[in-house]
């Protein structure tokens, strides 16, 4: 979870410095698309900002109001920041539609420079940040590497609109504002498909992946264990809490019975170190 904070914070250090680069070279170089993508650089650093401020408030440890933790500030997180996108996207896609029936003047050459910069420096913040991401299962650390791949991408539709601009001449001037719409386009998709994991998150939907049969199969591993009926999962930050169903035989004594709900539980914990707590239930399994 630090690790991710640290991210985040290294994220918007580097927006910084890029959006006010773009924006500057924007308004320098008379190209719309380079300033709407310098703003959709400036609203990732608020971005980061929230996944910063909720991976240190998921980082908590539980308390007596939260036994739970706080990891639900991370998905929580992920949303706003999701939800931010897409009200940037219909803002940004609104003043291009503008821009394109007002007179232009073409765009500066030296702004296809600029973007060349971005686009790498943004490719590998993103595979940097998605690994990372990918490694620890948060959603909020994607949720941040996504937004770098969005700022690569809407950079690579300012360099086609600029230099198209560039070349078709008068005719053409245009162009650069119709790249920022198809910039927003690809803006806002990015933000809509961010915000469906952080949503299923906060609704606890079960995991994907193996998760479930590795908790399973650890859970069989036990002396006594005859079978595993209920098996549920919801994952808080990035740790997950289990509550169990185990059969054993019937016949054996509630201390005989504890004593293999630990077993279980450590068993489980052992199998997935991402595994905070495990709630077991024992049932007499039928023989």
């Amino acid at each position: 979870m630090q690790t991710g904070a640290r991210v985040a914070l290294a994220g918007m250090i580097v927006n910084v410095v890029l959006a006010a680069a773009k924006i500057t070279a924007g308004f320098l170089g008379n190209s719309y698309v380079l300033i709407a993508d310098g703003i959709e650089s400036a609203l990732d650093i608020a971005g980061s900002a929230v996944i910063w401020g909720g991976l240190k408030f998921a980082s908590r440890p539980p308390d007596a109001t939260h036994p739970y933790g706080h990891g639900k500030a991370e998905p929580l997180a992920a949303g706003i920041v999701a939800v931010g996108v897409i009200l940037a996207a219909i803002g940004l896609a609104i003043q291009s539609a503008r821009e394109i029936f007002l007179p232009h003047h073409a765009p500066a050459p030296f702004t296809l420079i600029v973007l060349v910069v971005v686009v790498i420096v943004k490719e590998f913040l993103y595979r940097s940040v998605i690994r990372l991401g990918k490694n620890t299962e948060s959603t909020a650390v994607q949720t941040d590497a996504w937004h770098h791949r969005a700022d690569a991408m809407t950079s690579i539709a300012a360099f086609i609109g600029i230099s198209i601009a560039l070349i078709g001449g008068e005719r053409w001037q245009s162009a650069d504002a119709w790249a920022a719409l198809f910039a927003c386009a690809i803006i806002a998709a990015n933000g809509w498909r961010l915000l469906f994991p952080a949503l299923h998150e906060m609704l606890d939907t079960a995991p994907r992946g193996e998760i479930v049969a590795t908790i399973r199969k650890a859970a069989l591993t036990v002396p006594g264990v005859f079978d595993v009926e209920k098996c549920f999962v919801r994952k808080m930050g990035l740790y997950f809490y289990v509550d169990l169903h185990v059969g054993v035989d019937g016949g054996i004594s509630v201390r005989d019975g504890h004593d293999i709900a630990h077993q279980v539980k450590d068993a489980i914990k052992t199998a997935d170190s991402r595994i905070a707590d495990v709630l077991v239930h024992i049932e007499p399994a039928p023989l």
